[in-house]
C-alpha cells in the first residue's frame, strides 16, 4: 500500500539545501507542466476516471489538485515575502477541494493552462530569492514544523513528482 500511496517515497525535508539542489528543485517545477500534460492531454473520460488505489483520487482530479496546490504554494511563498506577520501557512481542505464539481467535472485542459501559467510565476518568482528570503519561514501546522522558502520548494517539487508518479500507476492499471 504505501508503494502506491508513496511512490517515490514519502516527503523528506532536510534542514539546508545547496544552491544546486535549490536549482534543482527549481528545474523541476519548472518541467512538471509539460509532464503533466504530455501524461494526460489525450485521455479518455475512462482515463481520466482511474484511480492508482482504492479510494484515491482519479486522474482528473489529481491534475486539478497538482494545479490547485501550485498556486497555494505560489500564494505561500508570495504572503510569506510580502506580510511580516505570515507565521503560520496558509491551509486548504485538500478532500474538500478535490471533491468540488470543478475539480471532479471540469476539462483538465482549465487546469493544465492554470498549472503552466502559475509555474511560470512561481519559478521566476524563486529565482528571485536571495539568501535573507529564502530564509523566510512559517509553521506548517499539518505536518507540525517550520519550513523556510528553501525548504517550501523541495516539498513543492516532490509534490508535483509524487503526484504525477501517481498519475502514472492508475494509467499502467
Amino acid at each position: 500500500m504505501d508503494d502506491r500511496k508513496f511512490p517515490i517515497g514519502p516527503l523528506a525535508i532536510q534542514d539546508n539545501y545547496s544552491p544546486d539542489e535549490l536549482v534543482h528543485f527549481i528545474a523541476v517545477l519548472e518541467n512538471s507542466p509539460a509532464l503533466y500534460r504530455q501524461a494526460v492531454e489525450n485521455l479518455s473520460p475512462a482515463e481520466l476516471g482511474r484511480t492508482y488505489r482504492e479510494g484515491s483520487w482519479t486522474v482528473q482530479q489529481l491534475v486539478h489538485h497538482v494545479s490547485d496546490i501550485q498556486l497555494l504554494h505560489y500564494l505561500r511563498m508570495k504572503k510569506a515575502l510580502t506580510e511580516p506577520d505570515y507565521k503560520e501557512l496558509t491551509l486548504i481542505n485538500m478532500d474538500g477541494w478535490a471533491a468540488t464539481a470543478d475539480a471532479t467535472t471540469a476539462p483538465i485542459t482549465d487546469s493544465l493552462m492554470q498549472f503552466e501559467g502559475i509555474t511560470r510565476r512561481y519559478v521566476y518568482l524563486a529565482r528571485s530569492l536571495d539568501d535573507e528570503q529564502l530564509a523566510l519561514a512559517y509553521y506548517h501546522p499539518v505536518r507540525q514544523f517550520t519550513i523556510n522558502q528553501g525548504q517550501a520548494l523541495a516539498m513543492s517539487a516532490w509534490h508535483v513528482q509524487h503526484h504525477l508518479a501517481h498519475i502514472h500507476l492508475a494509467l499502467a492499471e
